[in-house]
């Protein structure tokens, strides 16, 4: 080992958590391949407020960097952040779009929103809700999430599409070339990994990308813009940086608005509940998760180095606000990379170098097809049902929430209600089993939390 991979392998302890540098380097790369679609998609829907594309896509990029490696130095852990799905639909749609208000307004909200989450972080409120969670519920969640980013990897494929009747349903027509070619890739990926070739799931996107360049040179698969079909081949290699003027600072022109009139700070502080609310259980459900299935728990269900993680996710969501991008949260695909054997923060840095990188290379980004990522998020939703080995099927108590859990979490399309509900369920379980010595005092506050979210947030909205 040379002694520069020597100094990194000391810094970030990698050999120490059973890991080398060439995993790392993979795992990050993993982690970056699987959520780079955040940075077009991320442009997509805050432009529909109003938004600069140039300036959106600069603050996605650039708070994806800051939150990720921060989570590196201050927790040294394997997870990557970007601004989250849901909540960037919540700002354009709902706040924007919805309400009437201006994007600074939703930004003024969401810097808001980063601001308290810092001071929770800090005070250690939020360490404690992770601790509290038992650990049938964390096991749970990690299958949930499972199958969660299996949903999502199937409906990026197109595999699974919307039906009247049903809601969802399998494609019909498996014959559409894209939905072809993720067969082929999500069955290479499988192939790959049986055969526990190293780098399985990045191996899987890359030669589906090649599969899909292939269609298009023959005249399988044509190219429509107008339609959203896109060409897989890059335009070029390197594009100068757009600016961030139209998003930097534009934050904190919302607090004048916010503040103009007493309905208007009603609502301002709604918004900001709502992102909070969101935010914390989204993230405390994927690093539960994630940690979980990765193996990464203390003998009492902690995971070492919470307190930095959830620091660092609360000041990537205050940058990304001044930067110009909906609130940066912990992402779930981080999976991936954990999956690929990344353990430490060099698995981080590596992904937040990579969209570092990607602010110049936006051209090669751009066209890596979303069946082709969905084969890495199928794969990765299975791998992660390994947990629900630990939980005691015989025992209603444990089953029944974590089921709550999971279903909603898929069903509902979301981490934050799947966890809501299967407190909630646990809590009744317990109160009606007569064991109400076993619910620790914070689940108590959760639950009550849960129950004035729903029946008072929720109806503000």
């Amino acid at each position: 080992m040379s002694s520069i991979a020597q100094k990194v392998d000391n810094f970030f302890g990698v050999t120490k958590r059973g890991s080398s540098v060439r995993t790392e380097l993979l795992a990050g790369l993993t982690t970056f391949a699987t959520m780079a679609y955040i940075l077009p998609v991320n442009v997509n829907i805050l432009t529909a407020s109003g938004l600069d594309g140039g300036a959106v896509f600069m603050a996605t990029a650039l708070g994806s960097v800051i939150g990720t490696v921060l989570m590196a130095l201050l927790a040294g852990l394997p997870f990557a952040l970007a601004p989250g799905m849901g909540l960037n639909a919540f700002f354009a749609f709902s706040i924007v779009i919805g309400m009437g208000y201006t994007p600074s307004f939703a930004l003024a909200a969401v810097l808001t929103e980063g601001l308290i989450f810092i001071l929770l972080s800090l005070t250690g409120a939020r360490e404690a809700l992770f601790v509290a969670i038992p650990q049938s519920l964390k096991n749970a969640v990690s299958a949930g999430i499972g199958l969660f980013i299996m949903f999502i990897g199937f409906q990026n494929a197109g595999f699974i599409v919307g039906d009247a009747s049903t809601l969802v349903a399998i494609n019909p027509n498996l014959s559409d070339i894209s939905v072809a070619l993720f067969i082929i890739g999500l069955a290479i990926t499988l192939v790959l990994y049986v055969k526990k070739v190293k780098g399985a799931l990045l191996l899987g996107i890359l030669l589906t990308w090649v599969l899909g360049i292939v269609a298009q040179l023959v005249g399988l698969r044509g190219v429509n813009v107008d339609a959203g079909i896109f060409s897989l081949i890059p335009s070029g290699v390197f594009s100068p940086p757009p600016s961030m003027a139209p998003t930097f600072g534009l934050c904190f022109q919302g607090f004048k608005e916010a503040f103009s009139s007493g309905a208007d700070i009603g609502r301002f502080i709604m918004c900001v509940l709502t992102f909070l609310y969101v935010d914390i259980f989204d993230t405390l459900g994927t690093l539960s998760g994630v940690a979980t299935k990765a193996k990464m728990l203390d003998k009492n269900g902690q995971l070492p180095g919470i307190k930095g993680a959830l620091l660092a996710d609360a000041i990537g969501t205050t940058a990304g606000a001044i930067l110009g991008t909906s609130t940066v949260t912990t992402f779930v695909e981080s999976a991936a990379g954990v999956e690929e054997g990344g353990r430490t923060g060099l698995t981080a840095i590596t992904t937040a170098f990579l969209f570092l990188l990607s602010i110049f290379i936006y051209p090669i980004v751009s066209v890596i097809p979303g069946f082709a990522t969905a084969c890495a998020l199928v794969m990765v939703g299975i791998m992660m049902l390994e947990p629900l080995a630990d939980l005691n099927f015989r025992n209603p108590e444990h089953v029944i929430p974590a089921a709550i859990t999971i279903g909603l979490m898929v069903m509902g399309y979301s981490i934050s209600a799947g966890l809501q509900w299967g407190v909630l369920t646990y809590i009744l379980v317990k109160l009606f089993s007569r064991k109400t010595k076993e619910i620790n005092g914070v689940m108590w506050i959760l639950g009550a939390l849960f129950l004035l979210k729903m029946l008072v947030i929720d109806n503000l909205a």
